[in-house]
């Protein structure tokens, strides 16, 4: 007779997709937590003008102890479990952990923090192109244009710098939201005869990114959908609170004494 209760409800996982530019449309990679972690800390940063000295405080405006002129900064850390005990019982159907244990899932979250190739590619053809830019008169190279760029001045344009890529924090329906990792840090406990780690911690600090980080007009595909994520995050964030308004009238009412 089976002991195990059928109607357990589905476990859905956290994960963080990635979404590279690497070709022409967004590239999901799915990073999934093989365990969710048990504690999830926010902390949401509230806006300070300066303090009771800074002239916003002591200018006569009686708004400036409760102005907020943008959203609250808001940032998670999470701390993930990995381990390849249950994959290396069955090698010939995980033949990834089998020879590296949890090396990939690790380098996988460890790209997030990396620039996309792509980017530090055309950063390199907009530096070789602007110090080969070809002269107006005599139709050769424009040397003095060359050494003037190298010098810090000239038309030169600056390399551009490179771009981590966009990142979903998935954690259930009611919250994907854009993140930028803030912090990693790995603790490998245990290792293969090849010294790849099969259990590791990896503490994780996050950052949610809002519409305002994203400014550039022509944006691309990934990141309109993180901007999407965002409002829709922020929509049941609303509903939510104007639901608890119901439980907030049932306190008053009783709290009245007439």
């Amino acid at each position: 007779m089976s002991t195990g209760y059928s109607r357990s409800p589905k476990l859905l996982k956290g994960a963080l997709v990635e979404f590279s530019e690497r070709f022409l449309l967004p590239i999901p990679n799915v990073i999934i937590f093989q365990y969710n972690p048990e504690t999830l800390t926010r902390t949401l940063e509230v806006w300070n003008p300066g303090g009771e000295g800074s002239s916003g405080a002591s200018s006569g405006n009686e708004t400036a102890h409760t102005a907020q002129p943008f959203d609250p900064p808001e940032s998670f850390t999470i701390a993930l479990e990995l381990d390849a005990a249950d994959a290396l019982e069955k090698p010939e159907s995980h033949p990834v952990a089998f020879i590296s244990g949890v090396a990939d899932r690790i380098a996988a979250m460890e790209m997030l923090l990396y620039p996309q190739p792509e980017d530090a590619a055309s950063g390199l053809l907009s530096a070789v192109s602007g110090a080969l830019s070809v002269g107006a008169g005599g139709g050769g190279l424009d040397v003095g244009g060359m050494v003037s760029g190298a010098l810090g001045g000239g038309d030169v344009k600056p390399v551009p710098r490179g771009t981590v890529p966009v990142v979903l924090l998935v954690w259930g329906p009611g919250r994907i939201v854009p993140v930028r990792l803030t912090s990693f840090s790995v603790e490998e406990q245990a290792f293969s005869p090849q010294l790849y780690p099969i259990r590791a911690k990896v503490s994780i600090g996050l950052k949610i990114l809002t519409p305002k980080d994203f400014p550039n007009c022509k944006k691309k595909l990934s990141e309109e959908l993180a901007i999407a994520a965002f409002k829709f995050t922020r929509k049941q964030k609303e509903i939510l609170a104007a639901a608890n308004t119901a439980n907030s009238i049932e306190s008053i009412i009783g709290m009245l004494p007439f």
